[in-house]
């Protein structure tokens, strides 16, 4: 008899309802529901792929030497990291590394967000794990868990994690031996607004002083650089934990194809195309903030990242079934945890003319 670990059922078989009352719209649905990007990828990574298409060997896991180069560089310039080509790590997708991260780690007691990604969820129940989620390090109490994810910017809420709350994390991590996993696929996205703190990496010196004990950065090119199809990612930080997530995944043939490496690299050195993407998700964002709260919606956090978090203080099933009448879909904010069951998540990730539609249709039916 098969014994497979008890994983929840997935989040968005449960919109099937609200997408076909969404698609029934006579200008059709505008799907908001998802993080999928939606816009080109850069001319210069599709060509990279393409030139490296002719490569029969199997590809290195650690990745080629100018792969890791170029990561260790973009992290720096773009982020103000502490990283080095030696202490990064590609992997198939972030949502791979961080469904096996405690698997691969073997750790046995796992702290989430109290609103967390799904993933983080599964990875523990994969790994046979014990969840606990918290917001905070008193929550946690005297117990000592193995492994520590935190998400900033967040998804769903787009929170930022200011530089003190992270200081505070990284020296309990590090005197008590905890591995904290720091989920920022988000980083390049925060909106500087008035009231809006600046996302910081928990590789960033002036988060960990230059020592990065303990500490796992996790990014992802599927979003800043449309790279979803191609399962893009990479971890950095503690030299000991890449090196023995490395050769865990020697052994388990987790390893990102040549051609994937190759474009990797384009998308890695060329801050341009990164820097016109996020300009198009701004453009959206504001677009889309104003009529939700035109709508009668207040959007909490939502200070970076691709999301509005929206909420009428009502259950989120009933403003998902709201949306879903005006032919949008949206994430109802229980997917993410018992905290959000009164906010819906909605994204930015549609093309300009489907945002101009779902503006159209909030503003009319106010």
């Amino acid at each position: 008899m098969l014994r497979t670990p008890p994983l929840p059922d997935f989040p968005w078989d449960s919109l099937e309802t609200a997408k076909k009352t969404a698609e029934e719209h006579a200008d059709g649905i505008v799907n908001l529901s998802v993080g999928t990007p939606v816009d080109p990828v850069a001319p210069g990574i599709q060509l990279a792929l393409a030139e490296s298409g002719a490569a029969p060997g199997y590809p290195q896991t650690a990745g080629t030497s100018e792969l890791r180069e170029a990561i260790a560089s973009a992290l720096q310039r773009r982020y103000r990291m502490q990283a080095s080509a030696d202490a990064v790590l590609p992997v198939v997708g972030t949502k791979e590394a961080i469904a096996w991260l405690p698997t691969l780690l073997g750790a046995k007691s796992v702290v989430i967000p109290e609103l967390a990604y799904p993933t983080y969820e599964v990875s523990a129940r994969l790994a046979g794990a014990n969840i606990l989620r918290a917001d905070s390090l008193t929550q946690i109490g005297p117990g000592r868990p193995d492994l520590l994810y935190i998400n900033s910017p967040s998804n769903p809420t787009g929170k930022v994690l200011g530089i003190e709350h992270l200081r505070k994390v990284v020296g309990w991590a590090q005197s008590r031996g905890v591995i904290v996993a720091s989920d920022e696929c988000y980083l390049g996205l925060g909106w500087q607004g008035e009231n809006e703190a600046e996302p910081l990496s928990i590789l960033d010196p002036r988060v960990c002083d230059g020592d990065t004990t303990n500490l796992l950065a996790i990014h992802s090119l599927s979003k800043t650089s449309n790279l979803a199809s191609y399962r893009a990612g990479y971890f950095a930080g503690d030299p000991e934990i890449v090196n023995a997530l490395l050769q865990a995944r020697k052994h388990a043939g987790l390893i990102v194809p040549g051609p994937i490496q190759a474009a990797m690299v384009a998308a890695l050195e060329d801050d341009a195309h990164e820097l016109e993407q996020k300009q198009r998700y701004a453009a959206r964002r504001a677009a889309l903030l104003g009529a939700v709260l035109d709508a009668g919606f207040r959007v909490d956090n939502s200070e970076a990242g691709l999301y509005l978090w929206a909420t009428r203080d009502e259950p989120c099933r009933d403003s998902v079934d709201w949306f879903a009448r005006r032919g949008i879909l949206v994430a109802p904010g229980e997917f993410y945890g018992p905290k959000g069951k009164n906010h819906v998540r909605i994204s930015l990730t549609e093309t300009d003319e489907r945002v101009a539609a779902a503006v159209t249709r909030l503003r009319e039916n106010q």
